[in-house]
């Protein structure tokens, strides 16, 4: 046998006992986290929509809430995305519009953040123009009247943060962050923000009774006649309270923000913004993606007699030749009373929600 033969035998040999004495590595899976989804939610609508690409676990759901909260994500550092979405106004923010970190004032009010898992239509913030929850959670940070940031910088930070890296490769078996991980553990921690446990969820439930006043409010919601809400805000039936639809509501007749059609190009959108939900409207004014509306009784006054005529207002605005429906001061009241039922106290002091 020649030196080589021989030298050959012997890595051959020490490879094979290497292999037999090193124990196979244990493959690593992030915990899989279903949603807590409300009695309520799975009697009366279809399951929340989880993308296949980035399934809800313990690990993405903590490092999202963690990055929600962090200003590292804007470009002085001073901002986060809890800054115009905070937990003490339902995740939005009480002012008519929100402010960046140079001072610059947008056009649109703060969207509030909940039961997000439950838009079917996958049209995300006022104008629809993010198709996924993550995608809505990748344009604040590059905004400049926003977070004005450049994710490179923001991932480079991350990167380079004594936490972060251990914390992605939790959620997600990669200790490399990118903007799409962070994104995804952003939107993670988005869905599990449900709110279901207001006074009106409670009686849906039988676990409680209406006062008269809140039960002549709800029949002025549902009455085309009297308050005519239900076509877009939908009914005791669907406990998101809203339809998740476009449409142009009435509110001005020409359009300085043109919404929906900003984003598609078509003149038959413009003017047309996103149903909001009614739920924990005693938490998030002002109201209208603009903010113009201070207070639930400018709201409802609106609505009553103050329609504005354009070519786009939605066919549902049946009374705008009367101004809006007529609402008589003692139904306004009662429809009052009624819409703050939807409100959620608990939505605002959940710990799995606080910073």
């Amino acid at each position: 046998m020649t030196k080589g033969s021989i030298y050959l035998l012997l890595i051959i040999t020490f490879l094979a006992c290497s292999k037999n004495d090193t124990p196979e590595t244990e493959t690593y899976e992030p915990t899989p986290l279903p949603l807590s989804i409300p009695q309520l939610f799975s009697d009366k609508i279809i399951p929340p929509v989880i993308p296949n690409n980035n399934p809800q676990t313990v690990e993405g759901v903590a490092l999202g809430k963690k990055l929600f909260f962090d200003t590292k994500l804007s470009g002085d550092q001073t901002m986060a995305c809890a800054s115009c979405h905070s937990p003490q106004h339902a995740f939005t923010a009480n002012t008519p519009t929100s402010v960046g970190i140079d001072g610059v004032s947008g056009n649109r009010n703060s969207m509030p953040l909940f039961n997000l898992a439950w838009n079917y239509g996958e049209r995300f913030t006022w104008d629809g123009k993010e198709l996924s929850l993550e995608r809505q959670a990748m344009e604040p940070v590059q905004n400049p009247i926003e977070m004005h940031s450049d994710w490179q910088d923001v991932v480079d930070r991350l990167q380079s943060d004594a936490e972060y890296p251990e914390l992605f490769r939790l959620a997600f078996k990669t200790s490399t962050i990118t903007k799409e991980l962070t994104t995804k553990a952003i939107a993670q921690f988005e869905r599990t923000l449900i709110s279901a446990n207001s006074k009106f969820d409670k009686f849906s439930l039988g676990e409680t009774s209406l006062t008269p006043q809140e039960q002549n409010g709800l029949n002025v919601f549902m009455d085309e006649e009297r308050g005519d809400c239900f076509h877009c805000h939908g009914n005791p039936n669907n406990p998101l309270w809203t339809d998740n639809i476009f449409h142009n509501n009435g509110l001005d007749t020409t359009f300085s923000d043109l919404g929906l059609g900003g984003v598609t190009g078509d003149p038959n959108d413009n003017g047309k913004f996103k149903t909001p939900s009614l739920r924990n409207l005693a938490y998030t004014a002002p109201y209208m993606h603009d903010g113009r509306f201070s207070s639930l009784d400018e709201v409802i006054a609106f609505y009553s007699a103050g329609l504005q005529p354009s070519p786009t207002i939605d066919p549902l605005m049946k009374n705008l030749d009367n101004g809006g429906v007529q609402i008589s001061d003692a139904d306004k009241a009662d429809l009052k009373t009624f819409l703050l039922s939807l409100s959620d106290p608990t939505f605002l002091t959940n710990p799995n929600f606080q910073e």
